[in-house]
């Protein structure tokens, strides 16, 4: 048993023999579990080549492979922290979170090493590269060509329960993006328990379909995969037909909104997830009409969870019993979570049933945030509790419902309006695909209300038939003084819909 925290609960007792995973490709690769211990054992070996120390920050931006994934393990095995980054980052903005966290080693795809190697010299460190092995061109970068055949890490780094594990920065949309530091025990407890609560065993395989640069697809998905000793489909990205292609030969799903929707407007859908046991959702709300229209097709429900880049996941609708469209189920046992009043210096718990600040508070919850201890003290109580920055109620049932974000907040002529209440109404109007609320700044109400609407193809909407509908649902201080018509809503790379960019565009809507 190794003396590394997070490894042990990820790897001990595992079978060398069992399988992992299956990388579909030419040729289609397999990793065993032994496979898993002796090419993440030789990566940390060339880590330390490099320097790594225990302690030191990895920043890694590169192709989802598998041979990522071993990195990730390589660098908790050699007791530095991980420092995953969305590929979809420009250079400038990977300035920023290596000048932020000074890590020792920088790893980028081969591609981008012009670009990235300046950066890292700024800050002292060393520069390789990882790209996508195939069986044609061997050349996957120069971390690679280092690692050597003969030597494997007999006896991981020792790191404790409270040692670092990672550093996930956030989306930033509002302000610098901060480092969320998790430790050991965030990601073991959680994963253990998501194993207990999803009912994961060593029988289950899963389509791994998400990328690995965020807590969903690599603390979630994968690390859950790894304490089950199950294994997992691991695909470069999400494709519908690919992924009900595979549904026979696997039992669960973890993805997005988009996912499942996806999945729905494609064929053979019911029949090829009849032998899947559990489809999982998260990263953003999921609309109630593609929970219903998946079951429809499926007879299955999606298991909507409720998760952040700080706390892993928090709740979860429950594997045995109903999952409820629109919730995001009961907090996970371990967690504790609370409603309070919003903006209030003294902590004020709400009744059941009313619109709050959501608090939680467990082994989950990360240990601050890198470098801000300002920011963690604002966020993040001496008791425990962490501030998520997410409005929500609990219902008289106990599910969890999120509202939005608090900075998504509107204060219209001195009465809180919550976006995802209208967005419920909107989205349930005939020729609707989805909507989003805003608020923007109004001369008289301070904000005004800013519906974007997304029509159904083939619809035919305007603004006067959506106010009409709307007369006699709403209060008229939640009513939208404008609306707006988009073909899709603006979206990162999980799926969010970014507001702050319908913010930006509508800023001046109501000027004059």
């Amino acid at each position: 048993m190794t003396a590394n925290y997070l490894i042990n609960a990820l790897l001990a007792g595992k079978d060398d023999a069992a399988p992992f995973a299956e990388i579909p490709g030419t040729p289609t690769r397999h990793y065993t579990y032994g496979d898993v211990r002796d090419v993440s054992g030789r990566f940390a070996v060339r880590l330390m080549e490099l320097g790594v120390k225990p302690g030191d920050r990895v920043a890694v931006q590169v192709p989802k492979s598998i041979e990522a994934l071993m990195l990730y393990l390589a660098v908790v095995r050699a007791g530095a922290i991980f420092l995953p980054l969305n590929t979809a980052y420009t250079a400038a903005e990977v300035a920023y979170f290596v000048g932020d966290a000074e890590p020792a080693l920088v790893v980028c795809d081969p591609k981008d090493e012009a670009a990235i190697r300046p950066i890292a010299e700024k800050v002292g460190a060393k520069l390789e590269t990882l790209g996508v092995w195939n069986a044609a061109d061997n050349d996957a970068g120069t971390f690679l060509a280092g690692v050597s055949d003969a030597l494997t890490m007999e006896t991981d780094v020792p790191r404790g329960p409270d040692d670092l594990a990672a550093i996930l920065y956030t989306s930033g949309t509002t302000g610098r993006s901060k480092g969320a530091m998790l430790s050991h025990a965030n990601l073991a407890s959680n994963s253990e328990t998501l194993v207990g609560h999803w009912g994961f065993t060593k029988d289950d395989v899963l389509i791994h379909a998400l990328p690995i640069y965020h807590t969903h697809g690599l603390f979630v998905a994968t690390n859950v995969t790894l304490i089950a000793g199950a294994s997992m489909i691991f695909l470069p990205k999400f494709d519908a037909k690919e992924a009900i292609a595979l549904m026979p030969r696997a039992t669960s799903l973890m993805g997005v909104p988009t996912f499942y929707v996806r999945l729905i407007a494609e064929p053979g859908l019911g029949e090829a997830s009849k032998s899947m046991r559990l489809f999982v959702s998260g990263s953003a709300p999921l609309l109630a009409e593609t929970h219903d229209r998946f079951r429809e097709i499926t007879g299955k429900a999606i298991l909507e969870r409720y998760g952040m880049t700080e706390t892993n996941m928090n709740t979860s609708n429950p594997y045995d019993g109903d999952r409820r469209a629109g919730t995001v189920g009961f907090p996970l046992p371990g967690v504790e979570l609370r409603v309070v009043e919003p903006e209030s210096k003294e902590v004020k718990i709400l009744p059941q049933g009313e619109i709050g600040m959501i608090q939680v508070r467990g082994p989950n919850v990360f240990q601050g945030y890198w470098r801000m201890p300002e920011k963690t003290a604002e966020e993040l109580a001496a008791d425990g509790w962490f501030t998520t920055g997410d409005l929500g109620k609990v219902d008289e049932d106990g599910y969890v419902h999120i509202v939005g974000r608090g900075k998504d907040l509107i204060i219209s002529g001195g009465f809180n309006v919550y976006p995802k209440e209208i967005e419920s109404v909107i989205d349930e109007l005939p020729g609707v695909d989805e909507s989003a609320v805003i608020g923007v700044p109004h001369p008289d109400f301070g904000e005004g209300v800013v519906a974007v609407i997304v029509p159904r193809a083939g619809a035919s909407l305007d603004a006067a038939s959506i106010e009409s509908a709307l007369t006699d649902k709403l209060a008229r201080f939640k009513q939208p003084k404008l609306i707006d018509f988009v073909d899709a809503l603006p979206r990162n790379t999980m799926g969010k819909v970014q507001k702050n960019v319908l913010r930006e565009k509508h800023a001046a809507a109501f000027k004059g």
